[in-house]
């Protein structure tokens, strides 16, 4: 099938690389002619395990391309992919400006019958939205009510994880498609399901619904996940205050299967381009509707409130005044597997210590070229903490004379380090883990001063070893 892309973020580049992997003729495109340069010339604008292989096989195959011309993009896809970014506005709404410029484009350049399909995360009411923008540009060429230029707009979110998003688009759990009752939607129903069955080969995961309960769906199921991390967040601070382990209430409530396992762990809060985004869009499409959701006001304040709680640690341990101080810091990402740096913990964390005067050196194993480019604007305003903040390219460059390690992100390769070596590097044997990567009775046991999140902080003897 032929299948247009538009915009060659995590969304649009996997969608159109794994759609190209099945055999579909894509064609990518996006207005940033350096993200085009960068794929023309083989290479890959993100961070995504497996994408730059699945790209170097389809464009070899002749099965994918890019582009910034919108013009020839609308005339090669019977099924147009919208896939741009819906930035927070400042209300916490949606911003729907970019998805709303590429329906227009599609509307003015469409050659024949199209299937609209909004792949961007976007709130409840959009396809609506879309669906008049292109029926304004068809009526501004005349061709409105045209059988050959009808189209119909379907809702067809995804449910990528960054770190996994290919493995996760080529063995989904379940594929989402919202289409509207009617002749258009009918025929866009037969498209996208010809489009899906190679992932229905072992038995149906798609799930066909309206066109408003698709677009809610996506904003729900961030929702409750998001919910599930501010949920055991919020208990951690508790366990710490009662002296309980938040590991071992983890264990306990996650073997309910009712509750599972997933998304129960304590941390430094959540970050990314999904969960705070949408949060506070579903919180904002309530309040204008008259509704308050209360439990996710509730999730985004313990969020915010969560990043702080690392540095409040590391105060209360070496005081207010960091002049003087260097801590490590391993992790920079928002989370393992990704460059990703948007909502990330590690940016709230480091600009924190660096106002109290720190030096900070931070290493992360993909994200350092992108924490550079994000520091140095959140920092443009304030030179002087430009100067103590470095980024180095190993563990232990970051661990050297450094006062503290302070962990962020749970990278695999800072699960089983070489304790004695870490101890012998650091000026002092302390760490803050914002993941809980290790056990307290161990490391208090080897002599490392551990303060961990709701979990108990065993003391040391006078001779650095638990007492």
């Amino acid at each position: 099938m032929k299948v247009t892309i538009v915009g060659t973020g995590y969304v649009g580049l996997v969608t159109g690389a794994c759609l190209a992997e099945i055999g579909n003729d894509v064609f990518c495109v996006d207005v940033d002619p350096r993200k085009i340069e960068i794929l023309n010339n083989g290479g890959v604008p993100i961070h995504e395990p497996g994408l730059q292989e699945m790209l170097k096989r389809t464009r070899a195959a002749g099965r994918i391309q890019f582009s910034t011309d919108v013009k020839a993009s609308v005339e090669h896809g019977d099924i147009q992919f919208i896939a741009v970014g819906t930035p927070p506005d400042e209300d916490g709404s949606a911003d729907l400006q970019y998805v709303l410029a590429a329906a227009r484009n599609i509307g003015k350049y469409s050659n024949g019958f199209k299937v609209i399909v909004d792949k961007s995360t976007v709130p409840v009411g959009t396809a609506l939205q879309v669906k008049k923008v292109i029926d304004e540009e068809l009526k501004a060429r005349g061709l409105e009510g045209s059988a050959k230029h009808g189209f119909s707009v379907v809702s067809n979110p995804e449910f990528l994880k960054e770190g996994a998003a290919v493995d996760d688009f080529m063995r989904p759990d379940r594929i989402v498609i919202g289409i509207d009752d009617d002749d258009a939607g009918n025929l866009a129903r037969e498209k996208m399901k010809r489009l899906y069955v190679p992932f229905n080969r072992n038995h149906e995961r798609t799930l066909y619904m309206d066109v408003r309960s698709a677009e809610f769906t996506k904003y729900a199921a961030n929702a409750m996940l998001a919910t599930r991390i501010s949920f055991m967040n919020d208990l951690s601070n508790l366990a710490d205050t009662v002296g309980a382990d938040i590991e071992s209430v983890r264990r306990g409530i996650g073997s309910d299967p009712r509750i599972g396992y997933h998304f129960l762990y304590a941390g430094c809060g959540y970050g990314g381009s999904c969960f705070p985004k949408d949060v506070q869009a579903l919180a904002q499409t309530a309040r204008e509707n008259g509704h308050t959701l209360r439990v996710l006001e509730a999730v985004e304040a313990v969020n915010h409130d969560q990043k702080d709680v690392l540095v409040n640690k590391i105060v209360r341990r070496m005081g207010e005044d960091l002049r003087g101080r260097t801590f490590a810091v391993w992790g920079l990402a928002f989370k393992p597997n990704t460059d990703d740096m948007r909502e990330a913990s590690s940016r709230r964390i480091i600009e924190a210590l660096l106002q109290r005067g720190a030096t900070v050196r931070g290493y992360d194993p993909v994200a350092r070229d992108e924490a550079e480019r994000v520091f140095a604007l959140d920092l443009a305003d304030r030179p002087e903490d430009i100067k103590r903040l470095h980024f180095v390219k190993t563990q232990q460059d970051a661990l050297t004379g450094a006062d503290a390690l302070v962990i962020v992100t749970e990278w695999k390769e800072f699960k089983s380090p070489d304790f004695w070596h870490l101890k012998s590097a650091l000026k002092t044997p302390v760490i803050f883990d914002g993941r809980n990567l290790y056990e307290p009775e161990a490391m208090a046991e080897m002599g490392i001063d551990y303060y961990a999140i709701g979990r108990p902080h065993v003391e040391l003897d006078r001779n650095g070893s638990s007492s």
